[in-house]
């Protein structure tokens, strides 16, 4: 379960950082390129990525 926890949340924090860039119009070539709404969404997802992240690695009790 730990293996899918960190791919996960490598991925949500990957994809909420593009996102952010994109919104932010930081990387180009999108229609998402300048949206206000995707820099805020992204910043939530790679948020949640970096809480799986956090969780994946805490050790078992």
């Amino acid at each position: 379960m730990k293996p899918l926890l960190f791919v996960l949340g490598g991925l949500l924090t990957i994809v909420g950082a593009v996102w952010t860039f994109q919104g932010l119009g930081y990387l180009k070539g999108s229609p998402m390129t300048g949206v206000d709404t995707w820099a805020m969404i992204g910043p939530v997802v790679a948020g949640l990525g970096v809480a799986l992240l956090i969780v994946a690695a805490r050790p078992r009790a």
